[in-house]
């Protein structure tokens, strides 16, 4: 069974709508006390760091995910589900992260990048250089679905797929049972959803 994390800051339908394509049964759950009870989660998000970093604590799910992640079962953050994973983010300050893989966000730096060609947020269609991982089974350097201003910073032994937008940013990440993935697999059609059946296989 797939938990889908609700914490005000999701795009929960769309995740959830993916499931059940796959004919997968997912739940969307929003007492940190149930988490426990499922074999892996999902955590999306839209929005701002501080915001969702905030819910989470004030909610009690922050200890819930921590504790999940601990136990060994799989779980997956997209987008501002993954940066959530790391550290901290320099969005609006600095913001305490999950801190479940070593590393940071930060916003697109704008001096490595010609603007006139890359606009931020970096929004549409990108391909993404995957390493041998099992959530890529199946997958070459796919395009998926891409909306953020923010990316992760984080160690080569974590970084699973990186995307070239201006310069070579980190864009999909592994350590142990935790993934992250910065583009929507949900909203990426045939590759997005061969990524989250690979995951809900785990």
């Amino acid at each position: 069974m797939t938990t889908i994390i609700d914490y005000n800051v999701g795009n929960l339908a769309s995740v959830f709508n993916a499931c059940l394509k796959l004919n997968k049964k997912a739940d969307i759950v929003k007492d940190p006390q149930l988490i426990k009870n499922y074999d892996r989660i999902i955590l999306p998000g839209v929005g701002a760091f501080g915001d969702a970093m905030e819910h989470l604590k004030q909610s009690g799910m922050k200890d819930a995910i921590s504790d999940f992640a601990k136990s060994g079962k799989p779980l997956i953050g997209i987008c501002l589900g993954m940066q959530l994973l790391f550290d901290s983010s320099e969005e609006f300050g600095i913001n305490e992260g999950l801190g479940l893989i070593s590393g940071k966000v930060v916003a697109f730096d704008k001096s490595k990048m010609n603007m006139e060609d890359h606009k931020v947020p970096h929004m549409g269609w990108n391909k993404i250089f995957n390493n041998n991982n099992k959530l890529f089974d199946g997958l070459k350097d796919p395009y998926l679905y891409f909306v953020h201003s923010f990316h992760a910073v984080t160690e080569e032994k974590y970084t699973i797929g990186k995307t070239l937008y201006g310069y070579e940013f980190v864009s999909a990440v592994n350590r142990d049972n935790i993934y992250g993935f910065q583009p929507h697999p949900e909203k990426s059609h045939d590759n997005g959803l061969r990524i989250l059946d690979n995951f809900l296989k785990l």
